[in-house]
């Protein structure tokens, strides 16, 4: 992903989600060859360390489904080391369309920023934003963390992206990017997430193979499923196994 390259970035798109098993997933990938390729990473593991405030007010507020509501995390392409690169991230969302900042830092400087011993060298606008974010929220601690086994797909002179997440799971202990990409499974087994990200409409090859598919649009949040699943766990009293 080019994006991966740059220190600071910033994207605004729509992001449509569908929930697709097996046999779904093996017809699109089929369908959208002749359209779309594979980026040159090919699968990637990706893990996103949500942070939130003690009582949980970011995401219980983005469950109720607001016209905006806002997430911060911090994201690895792979396990983690204190040198590798991370990417602070702050998602935003009002009336379905996503604005994404971030910036490129390292593990140990992101724990200082919110801590509040340390700014994030180089941010610019976008650091000074974060660190807005952070000081409206007050505490900030990480929350959940989610897992995937990303496959991401480009159309050439086009802003067209689409991503296949297989295995999305979670973690709600040993919250750390450099432990483990283990977790416990958000879907039933051999489900994947597509999502679908553009800036315009959606082209009407693309319509018809979902269509064609019987593959439609939901609603799914990782962070808000992990959220659900581990509440439910808890009052359930059953036990976290990862």
């Amino acid at each position: 992903m080019a994006a991966m390259e740059q220190s600071v970035s910033v994207m605004l798109r729509h992001e449509l989600k569908y929930l697709i098993d097996p046999d779904q997933e093996r017809y699109f990938i089929r369908r959208i060859a002749d359209y779309m390729q594979p980026d040159c990473y090919g699968l990637t593991p990706i893990a996103s360390l949500y942070y939130d405030t003690p009582d949980c007010r970011l995401i219980n507020l983005s469950l109720e489904k607001p016209r905006f509501k806002e997430k911060i995390r911090l994201r690895s392409y792979g396990l983690a080391t204190d040198e590798s690169p991370v990417f602070l991230e702050m998602k935003r969302k009002y009336r379905g369309v996503g604005y994404k900042r971030r910036v490129q830092t390292v593990i140990p400087v992101a724990e200082g920023f919110f801590r509040r011993e340390n700014d994030l060298p180089g941010g610019g606008q976008i650091g000074r934003e974060l660190v807005r974010f952070r000081d409206v929220y007050g505490d900030l601690a990480p929350s959940y963390l989610t897992i995937c086994d990303r496959t991401a797909f480009f159309r050439p002179d086009s802003d067209l992206r689409l991503t296949i997440d297989n295995a999305p799971r979670y973690r709600a202990e040993d919250l750390d990017l450099r432990i483990s990409m283990e977790g416990s499974l958000l879907l039933p087994e051999g489900y994947s997430v597509l999502e679908i990200k553009i800036q315009d409409a959606m082209p009407l090859w693309l319509s018809a193979i979902l269509d064609e598919g019987h593959i439609y649009k939901t609603s799914f949040s990782k962070y808000g499923t992990a959220y659900q699943t581990q509440m439910t766990k808890t009052m359930s009293g059953g036990m976290l196994h990862v």
